[in-house]
């Protein structure tokens, strides 16, 4: 691939960026159009149900397209979803090269935009660069693995420790890095906790500052095996969605409708230690990315399990001694038994340490 395509294509996976938090189910894309060295129209996927990238890029076109180079993020859909496909719009079109960032994740229809795009005599690149991939990894965890990508949120001190003894934690981290929890928040399409974390806080597990206030409220997800969460907790009375998970099944509160579990095909937890299928659950649900924002039973059950992709850790400069709770309750007697994980990026938020962890 030349350069300049390289940076066009890199300058529409920018432009992906701007619907990351809204098009859940579907992936967030973005394209533009070049014609005679200029860019003639631009577009990003803004909501699920409405106009694809090509589709407002085309729209927003200064002059016909026909003879131009598009640079898309992801492979152009090849199949009839809410809107028609948009590899006939861009045949239609006549444009005459379309530049990928990368094939299409979903196994039953990756290529076949290429392909038709092609057989109509459209010159076609597709390259799987690794900014393109990272755009849309919750889309392909869920496409792949048939379950959302799970990010787990912690903050603590810096000796391990989540909350005192008494369970007092407010606040253990300074307002910029509670801020900064705002925006994972709006990425997430689920946020899973446990019933001690609503026992001892009552959160609402909200977005509620005006940055995001077109971001759909996450589904809450509590695990409640005796479902002990009370009857007025802000969970289950502000109206947002909430889906309490216990042995004696699933209830739902707020926006979200029983009949939505239609949709999960006879996939049911059995009870909230089954975190393979409440995750299966939520893909069915539609749901990119979750959300572990909880104790350290509940994180550890995900840790111990191998069930998660990204850990989001805030660090205080603050100690917290021995009679704090910890991170996690991991039975762990050995270093070589540790749980590794790999730092990708660091970042302080006043006099907090963020850092961004992958399983290594």
């Amino acid at each position: 691939m030349k350069e300049s395509d390289r940076l066009f294509l890199s300058a529409a996976i920018e432009l992906a960026k701007k619907g990351l938090m809204t098009v859940a189910p579907n992936p967030p894309v973005g394209c533009l159009i070049l014609k005679n060295g200029c860019i003639i129209g631009r577009g990003f996927h803004q909501k699920a149900g409405e106009g694809h990238a090509e589709i407002n890029a085309l729209s927003s076109a200064k002059e016909s397209p026909e003879g131009a180079t598009v640079y898309v993020s992801l492979e152009p859909c090849a199949h009839q979803g809410k809107t028609p496909p948009c590899v006939e719009a861009l045949i239609q079109a006549k444009v005459r090269r379309v530049i990928i960032g990368h094939l299409d994740p979903n196994p039953l229809v990756s290529g076949k935009g290429v392909i038709l795009l092609r057989d109509a005599g459209i010159e076609v690149e597709a390259e799987n660069m690794p900014e393109a991939l990272k755009l849309i990894e919750s889309f392909q965890t869920r496409m792949t693995q048939k379950r959302p990508f799970v990010r787990i949120k912690t903050a603590s001190s810096i000796d391990g420790a989540i909350s005192m003894a008494s369970g007092e934690s407010k606040w253990i981290t300074g307002e910029e890095a509670r801020a900064d929890v705002q925006y994972w928040r709006a990425r997430s399409d689920a946020i899973v906790s446990g019933v001690g974390s609503v026992l001892h806080d009552n959160p609402r597990f909200t977005l509620r500052t005006a940055e995001f206030k077109s971001v759909r409220q996450p589904i809450r997800v509590i695990l409640d095996s005796r479902f002990r969460t009370p009857r007025d907790a802000n969970v289950l009375t502000d109206g947002a969605p909430t889906l309490v998970v216990s042995n004696s099944g699933i209830e739902c509160f707020g926006s979200l409708s029983p009949s939505e579990l239609e949709k999960a095909d006879g996939v049911i937890p059995n009870g909230p230690r089954d975190l393979e299928n409440l995750l299966k659950l939520l893909a069915l649900l539609d749901c990119n990315d979750v959300l572990v924002e909880a104790g350290a039973k509940v994180v550890s059950s995900f840790l111990k399990r191998d069930l998660w992709d990204e850990w989001v850790s805030y660090v205080a400069p603050i100690l917290l001694g021995k009679e704090s709770r910890r991170l996690t309750d991991l039975d762990i007697v050995s270093i070589h038994d540790g749980l590794p994980a790999q730092v990708t990026e660091r970042k302080m938020f006043g006099s907090d340490l963020r850092l961004l962890l992958r399983p290594a």
